[in-house]
């Protein structure tokens, strides 16, 4: 008979060991949520790597977007007169591409101009420096020298040597700029041909009582934003003008440039916008006669101070007036978040909000006779 052992069984759940199995289980949504975490952190790197690729198309069509906005009144206007929207679009979108083209050739000439001065009258300019110097200093320049080490030295080697080098980068850059340029016409055309069709595509993913403030938020859009642009662009058709007829008055040269130079910058750059217009005429008139760069300043300030007290509030009675500091703001802010192109349009959306409060916000009577 074999033996028996009465020695009882060690029970797993009182034996050490168990209980320490017990207590470092890994529990059930542990796995889950780890797979989440790790899915989640992997859509935000795709999405981030998409924004990152996509950011120069998206900018495109936001611009694409105000410009559509900006010309629609325009090509409504012509709609309504049974001419197809397309080719309205067309035509407006020429006119401003025109126009835009006689801004650059203008400042192009002069820029070129004056460059071609510099250059044929620089050996005179640095014999002038040199006697001066020797004048005033008691200095030995001989200019003949002074222009070989000039024009001879090997910063002007290697600055032209750079320039030469760099010539596949400025093509590069100019090729992208004119891609981008395209790009955005093709969409500008698109979205305003097509505005009624896309509005309606638009509501009709929408229950119909935000439909009417879709629709109501769009047309508000454009009356602020093409507002506002048409009023500058007059203004500063009408500021052209002036200063055209005072500088051939004076007989300014680069007359036709220089006024388009002040209409376009003091209408369309706020605040700084006016001495930025005014130094140049000022500047070149001074080459020329000081007595017309003194004649040049008094207009431009006078003609600033009638602008604004009679001119500007008149025209722009009806669309949006933005205080000057608000839209020296917006530009700011729209620099540092889209460069150049939130430069440009900065003031449109400023314009589109101002009318968005304006519009939704509810005013009361001031009652304290305080204010």
């Amino acid at each position: 008979m074999a033996d028996h052992d009465d020695t009882p069984e060690p029970d797993p759940a009182a034996s050490g060991d168990g209980g320490l199995r017990s207590a470092v289980s890994v529990p059930r949504w542990l796995p889950r949520a780890v797979v989440l975490v790790l899915a989640l952190v992997a859509c935000y790197q795709f999405a981030h790597w998409v924004f990152s690729r996509l950011v120069g198309l998206l900018v495109n069509v936001l611009v694409s977007f105000f410009c559509a906005v900006a010309i629609e009144p325009a090509v409504d206007w012509m709609a309504r007169r049974r001419v197809r929207r397309g080719l309205a679009t067309g035509i407006v979108l020429l006119v401003v591409f025109a126009a835009a083209a006689g801004f650059l050739l203008a400042l192009g000439t002069l820029l070129v101009d004056q460059i071609r001065t510099i250059a044929d009258n620089l050996p005179h300019y640095v014999d002038d420096v040199a006697m001066w110097s020797n004048r005033h200093f008691h200095t030995h320049l001989k200019t003949g020298n002074l222009q070989d080490k000039l024009l001879h030295s090997n910063w002007v080697r290697t600055y032209l040597a750079n320039g030469a080098s760099n010539a596949w980068g400025i093509s590069t850059t100019i090729f992208g700029t004119v891609f981008q340029l395209f790009t955005v016409l093709l969409f500008t055309y698109y979205l305003a041909a097509d505005g009624p069709r896309l509005r309606r595509t638009l509501c009709s993913m929408l229950p119909p009582a935000r439909q009417a403030e879709v629709l109501r938020a769009w047309d508000l859009a454009v009356a602020k934003t093409g507002g506002y642009l048409y009023s500058r662009a007059l203004m500063a058709l009408i500021s052209g003008v002036a200063h055209y007829i005072l500088l051939q008055v004076l007989d300014v040269p680069y007359a036709p440039a220089l006024a388009v130079w002040v209409g376009v910058v003091s209408q369309f750059v706020p605040t700084i916008g006016t001495y930025l217009a005014g130094a140049l005429p000022v500047l070149i008139a001074f080459t020329e006669d000081p007595w017309d760069a003194l004649w040049v300043l008094c207009f431009v300030v006078i003609y600033q101070q009638f602008e604004n007290y009679v001119l500007q509030p008149r025209i722009t009675a009806r669309t949006v007036d933005i205080h000057p500091a608000v839209a020296f703001g917006s530009v700011v802010a729209g620099t540092a978040l889209l460069g150049a192109v939130g430069a440009l349009v900065a003031i449109p959306a400023t314009a589109t909000l101002q009318g968005f409060f304006s519009s939704y916000v509810r005013r009361y009577e001031v009652t304290d006779r305080r204010l």
